[in-house]
């Protein structure tokens, strides 16, 4: 190959790369700017653009994603962005994908500090935020219908309802972390013997 094709060919891998990170910064700024009281909120922006927009990852490893994020401490919002970019972009998809959650709602907050605390009971700034609640709990019921249908793939219809119907008694009325009852099931599920593909194709 020649110097042109060697030159051509980098030039290609660079402009590849930069586009990717470019992705990886609009989609993560998008989710954290948009994602009104951070936290749970950011859940379903996350997805919509990592899943169904850019396609970097399945239903199924997105909750895989989310629920491993949930056992450990900090932010969710910072996990998932730390992970999911280091998973398509390297280390400086991760870098990217942090600076891109982080830094713009950091730089906004400390510009405006003044003015939120000025206005924080204003019945304009209260109407916000009861206004918005209502449309990030129907997006996290939309992305819990997700999850619940794609296990059925799975576990069937029975056993998904009865995990969901488990896990909802246990965290408002038992009381328990979720951290606790997400390790359990991950343990349950490496220790559990299933069937392998040749027992399954003899039996067929």
């Amino acid at each position: 190959m020649s110097y042109i094709g060697y030159k051509s060919a980098i030039e290609r891998v660079v402009q590849v790369n930069f586009q990717l990170q470019k992705d990886i910064f609009i989609s993560f700024f998008r989710a954290g700017m948009l994602g009104y009281g951070g936290g749970p909120a950011t859940i379903p922006l996350v997805h919509k653009e990592v899943v169904d927009t850019y396609k970097w990852m399945d239903d199924e490893e997105f909750s895989d994603v989310l629920a491993i994020g949930n056992t450990l401490p900090g932010p969710i919002m910072t996990k998932m962005a730390g992970y999911i970019g280091y998973r398509v972009g390297g280390y400086t998809g991760m870098t990217n994908a942090l600076a891109a959650t982080i830094l713009p709602t950091v730089v906004i907050m400390i510009a405006l500090i003044s003015f939120l605390v000025s206005f924080r009971d204003s019945p304009i700034v209260e109407g916000m935020t009861n206004s918005i609640a209502p449309v990030v709990g129907v997006m996290l019921f939309m992305l819990a219908f997700n999850f619940l249908r794609s296990s059925k793939k799975d576990l069937g219809w029975g056993l998904a309802i009865g995990l969901g119907v488990v896990s909802l008694i246990a965290f408002e009325l038992v009381g328990l972390h979720p951290a606790i009852l997400i390790g359990a099931i991950i343990i349950y599920a490496l220790v559990k013997k299933t069937p392998s593909k040749q027992t399954k194709e003899g039996e067929s």
